[in-house]
């Protein structure tokens, strides 16, 4: 029999435990169409000095982690076991499984998320907590569980991603949850702890975050347009060219965006479903960088980082992008607000000069250094300084 007593014994500290569900939360909001259904959640805010996991699928289970100054208080419901308060004669917690919560954190189990206000119930069939200070989780000691059951307090089951930590387990529990391949190497970097960049969010959700898909994001927002197409010199309403080029390496480019100031954005390659394209960019004046591996990444590039072109030229922080900061004081809310519209990761301004740098420096190796079509020798210069 797997009970909640087993299961705490498997469960990792709070703090590899918080990273561990901040990251399932992060893989269900790349792999997730639809971020409104997601099964793993993650609030941040979910009270002064809390923060909340959440687990709900669509069967009517759900568990919380909640993490407070006190402590940390893991509830979980299981609506088919017979340990459930509506299973109970009397609709009530199942004896010993709550009674043993120590005071300090007991309001979070008591939250009104968690209970049927009608009947004056936590929906509740495991819990496990451990308060501040504490070296060990702790359950109800006196439970007695019902017979006939493998798994009678749901715990087994609700928790699977909590006490098998393997990247193996989370790559086919979301492969089975949304029917599709989920590659191993991105969910091991999440869960890792490393940033989701535009790469591997393109990995786990080709679909989502396709070419298509971002255009259609983009004109459906307002705000992203007007930021992309001002300050982010990448108009996507500006796909006419100033003049015809080619790529030494034999790829054929597709104009997708231009600036105001002449210059053309260039997907690199033939389009494929689920493929990601290089972004070339030619300017007015005969030169040329590669700045994205893939649509995703320029996008990203162009709303963290709008003075871009100056880190081709040699500028770093904090210089770089200072001007365009004190002209526009509100540009994190707002980068803030367009990466979310159009469901790109957070990054910050190294990891965009970062990923810049790295891909404008193979513009030349790699053949993207592009000429005129109708004189081959009429080569661009980089950009790269």
């Amino acid at each position: 029999m797997s009970t909640v007593h087993e299961t705490a014994a498997l469960l990792p500290g709070p703090a590899e435990l918080r990273a561990r569900l901040r990251a399932l939360a992060i893989l269900e909001a790349t792999i997730s169409n639809d971020p409104r259904f997601s099964t793993y959640t993650f609030a941040p805010d979910w009270g002064p000095g809390e923060e909340a996991a959440l687990m709900t699928n669509a069967s009517g289970d759900d568990f919380s982690v909640v993490f407070s100054p006190a402590g940390v208080l893991i509830r979980g419901f299981d609506h088919e076991s017979r340990m459930s308060p509506y299973g109970t004669d009397e609709a009530e917690v199942w004896p010993g499984v709550v009674d043993e919560v120590p005071a300090p954190l007991r309001p979070l189990l008591d939250h009104p998320a968690f209970r049927d206000e009608e009947l004056g119930i936590t929906r509740v069939t495991a819990c496990v907590w451990r308060e501040t200070g504490d070296t060990a989780w702790r359950t109800g000691s006196s439970i007695a569980f019902p017979p006939g059951s493998e798994d009678p307090d749901g715990s087994g089951f609700l928790f699977t991603l909590l006490t098998d930590r393997s990247p193996e387990a989370v790559q086919e529990h979301f492969a089975f949850d949304y029917d599709r391949p989920v590659p191993l190497d991105a969910v091991r970097h999440v869960l890792a702890g490393h940033p989701l960049t535009p790469a591997i969010a393109v990995a786990l959700n080709p679909d989502a975050y396709g070419e298509s898909a971002l255009l259609h994001r983009i004109a459906a927002h307002p705000e992203a347009r007007a930021l992309l197409a001002g300050a982010g010199e990448f108009d996507v309403a500006r796909t006419d060219p100033i003049e015809t080029v080619a790529l030494p390496n034999g790829l054929p480019v597709e104009p997708v965006a231009g600036c105001n100031a002449g210059g053309t954005h260039y997907l690199c390659g033939p389009a494929a479903p689920g493929a990601s394209r290089p972004v070339l960019y030619t300017d007015s004046e005969g030169r040329a960088s590669l700045i994205a591996e893939s649509l995703a990444e320029a996008l990203t590039l162009a709303v963290v980082l709008p003075s871009w072109h100056d880190a081709l030229a040699g500028f770093r922080p904090p210089a770089l992008g200072a001007d365009h900061l004190a002209d526009h004081p509100d540009h994190p809310a707002v980068r803030d607000r367009v990466l979310a519209a159009l469901r790109l990761p957070p990054a910050t301004v190294q990891d965009v000069l970062d990923r810049l740098l790295t891909t404008a420096a193979r513009t030349t190796a790699d053949g993207f250094l592009p000429y005129t079509a109708e004189e081959e020798d009429a080569s661009f210069d980089p950009l790269l300084r």
